[in-house]
């Protein structure tokens, strides 16, 4: 396609910081919508309902912040990649093990995940201030409802 056909109202500086900075959470996002999405398969032991559908609550915002940050991008002319390749290769959250695992390792292993991306969101917010406060306020936002989730899953943990 010659040329972008989605002008942006940032300066080429701003709109190469910000993007970068929307395509790092979107592939974060979608890896953590993944990641939940198989620990609910595989949660086993005591209170497995209560995890199991704790789980998919994480995985419901994880997809509607895979959402927001895809359609961020977008609106200021930046193309979002959400393939699996993609997604695979640049996300920074820690990986998780295949098959069962227990209640009490999946909780502690949604604590260290969430850790991470808080504070690669809080890197973001930092980042976004001066080139584009209207999307590190939609950071800000997400990342208040992360450390909500945050301290739930520590709440079960303690």
């Amino acid at each position: 396609m010659a040329g972008a056909p989605i002008t942006s109202p940032l300066s080429d500086d701003a709109k190469r910081v910000v993007g970068t900075v929307l395509q790092d959470s979107l592939t974060d996002f979608i890896d953590l919508s993944l990641t939940a999405k198989q620990w609910h398969w595989n949660v086993v032991g005591s209170n497995f309902r209560e995890a199991h559908l704790h789980l998919d609550e994480l995985v419901d915002l994880a997809r509607t912040y895979t959402d927001e940050v895809a359609e961020r991008a977008a609106t200021l002319g930046v193309s979002p990649d959400g393939r699996a390749e993609t997604v695979a290769k640049n996300s920074g959250l820690p990986t998780t093990e295949e098959g069962w695992r227990q209640v009490e390792d999946v909780n502690q292993a949604v604590v260290q995940t969430l850790e991470t991306l808080i504070e690669r969101m809080r890197e973001r917010i930092a980042a976004t201030d001066e080139p584009d406060p209207v999307t590190q306020d939609l950071l800000i936002a997400q990342t208040a409802k992360l450390e909500e989730a945050h301290w739930m899953w520590q709440a079960k943990t303690a």
